[in-house]
């Protein structure tokens, strides 16, 4: 599993489909949901700059349970994001100390698949504490989150201004 980092705009999403490769089943695990005009643009946009080669599955919930059925079914996979999975977690009204044990299982279903997957996230710790004590709470839930998957990705980068940097594994020399 390789996990890719960064900021809004960052480049992370396009560096996560060049990692991706021109393998010839590949798949896009959106976890964003069309809930206004915006977004819903934004999607469109994505999906136009992925071109017709790319399967999108749209995944806003049960992620683990998508990676157990589809274990065979792809050389690549990309899911984007992970930040957009926890605001859906919460809009659910997931308590925040059930995600580590749903993490956990996500991750174990990306092991199980023979895919390489590719996981996206927005690294949400590196501007000014927010002023709501609920956004601080999410800022926080997000940062925990991002170290559980980076803990047991194989490489973990991220992506600033368009220039991607590995942070795992170190390079060598």
């Amino acid at each position: 599993m390789i996990l890719v980092v960064g900021g809004a705009s960052s480049g992370k999403s396009a560096f996560a489909l060049q990692l991706a490769g021109e393998k010839a089943r590949r798949a896009f695990i959106a976890t964003a949901q069309p809930l206004d005009a915006e977004m819903d643009e934004r999607i469109r946009r994505h999906r136009t700059l992925r071109g017709p080669s790319w399967e999108t599955a749209e995944v806003p919930l049960k992620l683990a349970k998508w990676f157990r059925a589809n274990e065979t079914a792809y050389d690549s996979i990309v899911v984007d994001c992970v930040t957009l999975w926890l605001s859906n977690l919460r809009e659910r009204r997931v308590p925040d100390s059930r995600v580590p044990g749903l993490v956990a299982k996500l991750i174990h279903a990306m092991r199980m698949t023979t895919a390489r997957v590719l996981v996206v996230s927005n690294e949400l710790g590196g501007g000014v504490v927010p002023m709501e004590p609920e956004a601080r709470r999410f800022r926080d839930l997000a940062g925990r989150v991002n170290q559980q998957f980076a803990k047991e990705a194989d490489e973990v980068y991220v992506v600033m201004t368009g220039l991607p940097i590995r942070l795992k594994p170190k390079e060598r020399g």
